[in-house]
């Protein structure tokens, strides 16, 4: 198991749509919203990832390819 902590941020298009929920529900993790900052234009999370580090891995590939921007942070990883 592994906790990585990323900064998602959303393009206009979605927004509204359920991104987190979806990582949580499709992938093998748990999401845990750390600091977030959204209006009907624009936003950003700060999330945390807790599962295997291939389920973080596919997880946050997925939700590249629908448009979100995944920035690590720093100490992202931690193990154990």
């Amino acid at each position: 198991m592994a906790i990585q902590r990323v900064r998602l941020t959303f393009p206009e298009q979605l927004i509204k749509e359920p991104v987190i929920y979806t990582l949580g529900r499709e992938f093998e993790v748990v999401t845990n919203v750390r600091m977030a900052d959204v209006d009907e234009n624009t936003g950003w999370v700060i999330l945390e990832l807790d599962g295997e580090p291939g389920e973080i891995e596919r997880s946050l590939s997925w939700a590249q390819e629908r448009g979100v921007r995944v920035d690590p942070l720093p100490g992202d990883i931690v193990e154990g």
